[in-house]
């Protein structure tokens, strides 16, 4: 995947536009919890995002490559999916 724009949102969310057109959301909450993504506590460093193509970063220096995301919203969409076939069966 190839990152062509992001856009921060309320919530530690991303808004995140891929080189296919699709567009998602990307939690970054997790990831606040290690050292390196500590200042995007702060909403103002955590608008400071920008995209590099195959990594989004910030000016605090924190980063995540777009394989790091890509595996992310697959493993999202997984369990969305998994919870649908839940409900459809228990339905």
């Amino acid at each position: 995947m190839r990152i062509n724009a992001v856009r921060a949102l309320p919530n530690h969310t991303l808004e995140i536009t891929a080189d296919d057109g699709s567009v998602e959301c990307f939690d970054v909450e997790p990831y606040l919890a290690y050292e390196a993504f500590r200042p995007l506590n702060n909403r103002e460093e955590f608008a400071k995002v920008s995209t590099g193509g195959y990594f989004i970063e910030w000016e605090c220096g924190a980063d995540l490559s777009a394989d790091t995301i890509e595996a992310n919203l697959a493993s999202r969409k997984n369990r969305e999916s998994q919870s649908k076939r839940a409900d459809i069966t228990n339905g």
